[in-house]
């Protein structure tokens, strides 16, 4: 019973700290950002870590409401990983080189690209639910990518901005953005695929996933 309530006090507070870091690597960001908040919001990178924010705060304070449930379920944080995976992927090896940061901007961006991935995928591996998870999730976990880009594209559109240079239709044409697109969306099914894997594999103990 100890061992129990040390887990669970161990789960909780490594929740608050990963909330804590997206908290405040998202304001910082707003802080030192230049422009809309509708622009703020419209990165990836954003919504992601407003996402894992939202989910722990939600799953630890308020962990039996709807809302706390939800976020709580092994489909939604395996999810979140993969989002948040794919971020640090993303900037690392695509975005790095290309924007030029300084001062306290490069403090800001290592922790919500590098920083915040690490800790989530930490939190995930050492305290999620050890149940399987079905194949066919991993299709629905496109859809949020999915119509972010779909999103971007539209809005880029009217307001002649883009999040990210890939999605620049003006730069680069349709052609070529729908090519990225379509990439974007295989990767992450097939992370989503392997995430699924590892996890059913190695995280499920062979009498739940029998």
């Amino acid at each position: 019973m100890i061992k129990l309530e040390q887990a669970r006090s161990t789960k909780i507070w490594s929740a608050i700290i990963v909330a804590f870091s997206a908290w405040f690597a998202v304001f910082f960001q707003w802080y030192l950002m230049e422009g809309s908040l509708t622009n703020f919001l419209s990165y990836f990178t954003i919504t992601t870590n407003l996402l894992i924010a939202f989910s722990l705060t939600l799953s630890v304070f308020f962990p039996k409401t709807k809302a706390g449930l939800f976020f709580s379920k092994i489909t939604v944080e395996t999810g979140i990983t993969l989002y948040i995976l794919i971020v640090g992927l993303v900037y690392n090896v695509v975005l790095r080189g290309l924007l030029v940061a300084e001062g306290w901007q490069v403090v800001v961006d290592n922790i919500l690209h590098v920083l915040n991935p690490i800790l989530y995928i930490l939190y995930w591996i050492l305290f999620s639910d050890r149940i399987k998870i079905n194949w066919k999730t991993g299709i629905y976990w496109t859809f949020y990518p999915l119509a972010y880009l779909f999103y971007s594209l539209i809005r880029g559109s009217i307001v002649n901005w883009y999040p990210y240079p890939f999605l620049n239709v003006d730069k680069f044409g349709n052609e070529k953005v729908f090519i990225n697109v379509i990439v974007m969306i295989l990767l992450f099914f097939i992370i989503g695929i392997l995430l699924i894997a590892a996890h059913n594999k190695f995280r499920v103990p062979k009498s739940v996933s029998s």
